[in-house]
């Protein structure tokens, strides 16, 4: 098992700092929790490990300034979009219950026209 050795020997030109490298690391190892592919292949066996030697080698773009902010808003967008769809599909497709549920919702409708409603009146009636 390879481990990741301080300081992190990382290209200053497209990384200006630690605080970026390990912000840039965190985002990725988000995104490969998440399902990403790998950009690289390695030994490393957590997400956080694999994560630093992808940003430090560089197979990962870290962008910064206005870049990053519209990436960042362009992502939310990209968010937003997918949520509405799948809300969207929600409402357009049946629900798929199992039988169980069918039978009880079939027992409750039953149990609910054999037995009528009381009110509180009807239970805490005038004595």
């Amino acid at each position: 098992m390879d481990i990741i050795s301080l300081p992190i020997e990382h290209d200053n030109e497209k990384i200006e700092g630690t605080y970026r490298l390990v912000i840039a690391a965190v985002k990725r190892a988000k995104e490969l929790s998440q399902g990403a592919l790998p950009a690289i292949s390695s030994k490393a066996q957590k997400i956080t490990t694999l994560a630093i030697q992808e940003v430090a080698m560089g197979a990962v773009e870290v962008l910064t300034g206005e870049e990053a902010i519209k990436a960042n808003e362009e992502a939310k967008k990209q968010t937003h979009k997918k949520m509405m769809d799948e809300a969207q599909q929600k409402e357009t497709m049946p629900e798929d219950i199992s039988e169980l549920e069918k039978d009880l919702k079939v027992y409750l409708s039953e149990k609910g026209e054999s037995e009528q409603k009381r009110t509180i009146e009807d239970i805490f009636g005038d004595s």
